[in-house]
């Protein structure tokens, strides 16, 4: 006798699974966010190319300016690195930051990394942001180390452009001045004392944060993996600080010429997390070659209390007053805070208002 045997039950429950992945892996590709692609072989030959030019033509005896943005003087300059992903959001204020005074004309420069894949405006030739500001720019990512890059982009691109840069400063678009612009030089190259005609150089620290105490050190080391970082950065040598520094030509010209550290922080993350490479490389890397020509402290204020998601706090224009600015002036180190971020677009108007009574009023 042939018994007639029923299907399993899980067969239409499996047959369902199987009909469904294809639905389920459409949907996931447009809903969950894609990891960032890592800094292309292109990309990364086009750097070494550009930082080997520039590192060449530094140890040139006769290195001379080769665009307009550069003019040989016997004062050293200030060069006012500008990382964006849009406009620079406070232009108006750090038009009247560099406009101070007629004499600032010739002791600063400017360069601006804008993303490529962001529509910018910027004005028009006569104004300190224009486009013959811009270098040429990559895409960045967010906890990637296109960060790290674009940072060294810009500080090639003032090595080569003019000899008589000094000291890198590193803006983006959410920060403000806090002194005006003589205040700041005065700061770095203390001009009552010398005059200098061998800026080139010169024997100043760099102002950039080196932390080697974090309660987030240890999964930050490891954001790309277990012993991913060695041999070349053990952990007790590995550091983390403020993505934005004040770096001096030497420095400069050393973080551009270094590839070893490079090939571990330009590993992509396995945790986002706890990945902030350009919080990470700068640190390491001068701390580790260079510590006592460096402060170990920052120049631009942050305020990390109440962040969110990795991003620091936000001030709004209801708590912009001229106590506030005193307040972030306020340093525990030897210099006063120069710069703060992060604010909002709409605090532009209150600034407005109190830039020339407060803000550059030192």
């Amino acid at each position: 006798m042939i018994s007639s045997a029923l299907p399993s039950p899980w067969i239409p429950t499996l047959l369902l699974l199987l009909l469904s992945l294809p639905i389920f892996f459409f949907f996931a590709s447009h809903i969950l966010p894609s990891p960032p692609p890592p800094i292309s072989l292109p990309d990364e030959l086009d750097d070494l190319t550009l930082f080997r030019r520039a590192a060449a033509l530094e140890s040139h005896p006769n290195h001379k300016p080769k665009s307009r943005l550069g003019s040989t003087n016997s004062k050293p300059k200030i060069a006012f690195l500008f990382l964006t992903n849009s406009d620079i959001q406070f232009a108006p204020l750090w038009e009247k930051f560099f406009n101070g005074s007629k004499s600032n004309r010739n002791l600063y420069t400017i360069y601006i990394h804008a993303d490529p894949t962001v529509k910018t405006k910027f004005k028009s030739p006569g104004g300190v942001f224009s486009q013959d500001r811009l270098i040429p720019a990559k895409q960045t990512h967010r906890a990637t180390a296109t960060l790290i890059s674009a940072e060294r982009r810009l500080l090639a691109n003032a090595l080569l452009d003019d000899p008589s840069n000094a000291f890198f400063t590193l803006i983006s678009q959410h920060c403000i001045p806090l002194h005006s612009f003589q205040f700041f030089y005065n700061t770095l190259f203390e001009a009552s004392s010398h005059q200098v005609a061998e800026f080139r150089h010169l024997k100043y620290k760099s102002f950039i944060e080196i932390i080697s105490k974090d309660p987030n050190l240890w999964d930050r080391y490891n954001a790309r993996g277990k012993k991913m970082m060695l041999p070349e950065v053990p952990f007790d040598e590995f550091r983390v600080g403020s993505q934005f520094f004040t770096l001096t030509r030497r420095h400069a010209l050393m973080v551009i010429q270094e590839r070893r550290l490079w090939k571990k922080f330009m590993r992509p993350c396995l945790r986002s997390v706890a990945c902030y490479p350009e919080e990470h490389y700068f640190p390491t890397f001068l701390s580790m070659e260079d510590p006592e020509g460096c402060s170990g402290y920052t120049l631009t204020n942050v305020n990390w209390t109440d962040s969110v998601n990795g991003h620091p706090y936000t001030y709004h224009p209801s708590e912009l007053s001229p106590e506030l600015i005193y307040k972030l002036r306020r340093s525990n180190f030897v210099q006063p805070y120069m710069f703060a971020r992060k604010f909002t677009p709409d605090c532009l108007n209150p600034l407005m208002d109190m830039a020339d009574d407060v803000i550059f009023r030192d």
